[in-house]
């Protein structure tokens, strides 16, 4: 669990990533589970897109990526999420 002062230090530096991936009308598939799973553990940090076409808010889709990946909702802004897996050996906080 992170801290309130550690979510707003990953939301700053959240600020200057780009959006990777998104979450489409076919909602939240196996494939996209292993691709969250795998930019997590290149990047610890990433932020995806819901589409308007999606089955999800942006909110319910974040926690449900968060949850099958074992990763920290960061933020939810607008139709955007952040999220974080923290690296055991060289975590970004």
């Amino acid at each position: 669990m992170i801290t309130s002062k550690q979510r707003a230090q990953l939301r700053a530096m959240a600020n200057g990533i780009e959006t990777i991936g998104q979450v489409g009308k076919d909602g939240i598939s196996d494939n996209l589970v292993t691709q969250v799973k795998d930019a997590l553990a290149a990047r610890q940090l990433v932020k995806y897109r819901v589409l308007e076409t999606a089955p999800y808010t942006a909110k319910e889709a974040a926690n449900e990526l968060a949850a099958a990946c074992g990763a920290e909702v960061v933020q939810v802004i607008g139709y955007r999420f952040v999220l974080y897996l923290a690296d055991k050996k060289e975590p970004l906080i």
